[in-house]
């Protein structure tokens, strides 16, 4: 994915460019479903993704973070988004998770899932909806904390 602009700053895909250990402390400390993550689960979950940051145009300090869990083919699945606290309000989640849409498009995927709490927004401004069918969708959880209270 090449980069893109908005408004002084740019999204990529590059894994170079990541601030892990960032990351990590916006999930691991500052987040509602990753809260104590270990370094060592967040590590092996970035290297087994596709990684989205943002980034401040001028300095390159990450600014943003999603993550997509895919097979390139026919599902996808978007999860920890996170934008930083000094970055909020000024639409970069919006455009974070459309960068996102547009660079899995062309894998013509049947379905790009998502789980939030809180942020169902923003989600809908980019044409997420509700489940059409929630009754044929289950979970395994293999360490599952249940429902998250809202």
């Amino acid at each position: 994915m090449k980069d893109h602009t908005l408004d002084g700053y740019e999204i990529s895909t590059d894994p170079a460019r990541l601030d892990s250990g960032l990351v990590h402390h916006w999930l691991a400390a500052d987040s509602y479903w990753a809260v104590g993550r270990s370094r060592e689960q967040h590590d092996r979950a970035v290297a087994g993704s596709l990684n989205f940051g943002l980034y401040e145009a001028g300095s390159g300090r990450q600014a943003g973070y999603a993550r997509v869990v895919t097979d390139h083919a026919t599902f996808a699945w978007l999860c920890d988004v996170y934008i930083g606290r000094d970055d909020r309000g000024r639409g970069l989640g919006t455009a974070l998770v459309e960068a996102v849409a547009d660079h899995l498009a062309p894998c013509g995927l049947s379905r790009l899932t998502l789980a939030t709490k809180d942020a169902h927004g923003v989600y809908e401004k980019i044409g997420f909806r509700p489940l059409v069918s929630p009754e044929q969708w289950m979970t395994l959880g293999l360490v599952d904390p249940g429902p998250v209270e809202m």
